[in-house]
C-alpha cells in the first residue's frame, strides 16, 4: 500500500481499533504508515501464541505499549476470587512475555445481587495486594482503568479518576499506577485536578484516546467513535497530561462496528490522519 501517511511519535494504535486485521497484518499495516506502537488484547495475543507474538512484534520494530486486559477482581466467592487471581496472573505472564510493561485492568462490577460498591472496590484492593508484587517481579505494572459510570454495574466499579488513585496509591507507583482514557473522563469536571495529582506521583500508566458519539448504540460497549467524529476535545487532554509529567505513548483505543467494516489498512490510515488533526 503507497501512502504520504506517517504517523507521528509516541502514537499507538490498540489493536481493537482495527481488530479485522490480524497480527501480521497489523505488523504489516504499522509498518507501512511508520506507526512505531501497538496495544494488544489477549485473546488474539493467545490465539496467535505468546512467543509467536513476540517475535512478530519485535521483528518488525514495533513496541507493545499495553496489553488488555487483566481485571474483574470483585467477586465475592472464594473459588471464583482463586479463578480470577490466576487468570491475572496469567495476564502478567503474557504481559511480561510479549515484552510489555503495562497490564491494564478492568476491575470488574458487582456481582449478581450485590448493591455494595465500597466493598467491591475494597476487593479490588485485596486482589492487588496479592497480584502487584508477582507482577513487579516480571517488569510489569499494574494500569487502573476508570471506566464511565455506565459501566459500573457490570463491568468496573471504579468509575472516576480519583478512585483509581485511592486504590492506586496504596502500593508503590512503580507497581499499580492508572489509565488516562479520554473517553471514560472527558465529562468529569474533577478529572483534570486528578490527572494534576496522577503526575505528581508519577501514576500515569497508559494515555488512550477515542471520541464521545451519541446516540450510544444498544449495549453501549461498542460507542467508542473516531476521532474528530464526537464531543471530546482531545487537545485539552492531552496538555493536561502533558502538563503532568506524562511523556509516554498516546494509544488510539475505538471499539467501534462501522470502523471495523471497513478495510483494516484504511481505518488504520484514517486513524492517523485524525490523530494528527485532532491530538496533536
Amino acid at each position: 500500500m503507497s501512502t504520504t501517511i506517517e504517523a507521528p511519535a509516541r502514537f499507538s494504535i490498540n489493536q481493537e481499533t482495527v481488530k479485522q486485521l490480524s497480527l501480521p497484518e497489523l505488523a504489516e499495516a504499522c509498518g507501512e504508515l511508520g506507526v512505531a506502537g501497538v496495544g494488544l488484547w489477549r485473546e488474539p495475543v493467545r490465539r496467535y501464541g505468546v512467543d509467536a507474538t513476540a517475535r512478530l512484534v519485535r521483528d518488525a520494530g514495533l513496541t507493545v505499549t499495553s496489553l488488555c486486559r487483566g481485571g474483574f477482581l470483585t467477586a465475592v466467592d472464594p473459588a471464583e476470587r482463586s479463578k480470577a487471581l490466576d487468570d491475572n496472573r496469567a495476564a502478567i505472564d503474557e504481559a511480561a512475555g510479549i515484552g510489555t510493561d503495562t497490564l491494564v485492568l478492568v476491575s470488574g462490577g458487582l456481582p449478581a445481587g450485590d448493591r455494595d460498591l465500597s466493598g467491591a472496590r475494597e476487593r479490588i484492593a485485596d486482589a492487588l495486594a496479592e497480584l502487584a508484587p508477582y507482577a513487579a517481579e516480571r517488569g510489569v505494572r499494574l494500569a487502573i482503568e476508570p471506566l464511565h459510570p455506565m459501566f459500573a454495574s457490570d463491568r468496573c466499579v471504579v468509575s472516576t479518576l480519583g478512585q483509581a488513585l485511592d486504590l492506586a496509591e496504596r502500593f508503590p507507583a512503580d507497581r499499580v499506577g492508572v489509565v488516562v482514557d479520554t473517553y471514560h473522563i472527558w465529562w468529569d469536571d474533577r478529572a483534570p485536578e486528578q490527572i494534576a495529582r496522577a503526575g505528581e506521583s508519577g501514576r500515569i500508566a497508559a494515555f488512550q484516546v477515542a471520541d464521545w458519539c451519541t446516540p450510544l448504540p444498544a449495549g453501549v460497549l461498542l460507542g467508542r467513535g473516531q476521532l474528530g467524529d464526537g464531543s471530546i476535545d482531545f487537545r485539552t487532554w492531552r496538555d493536561l497530561v502533558t502538563a503532568a509529567g506524562y511523556t509516554g505513548w498516546t494509544e488510539v483505543e475505538i471499539f467501534n462496528e462501522a470502523l471495523w467494516a471497513r478495510d483494516g489498512r484504511e481505518a488504520l490510515a484514517e486513524t492517523v490522519e485524525r490523530f494528527r488533526a485532532h491530538v496533536l
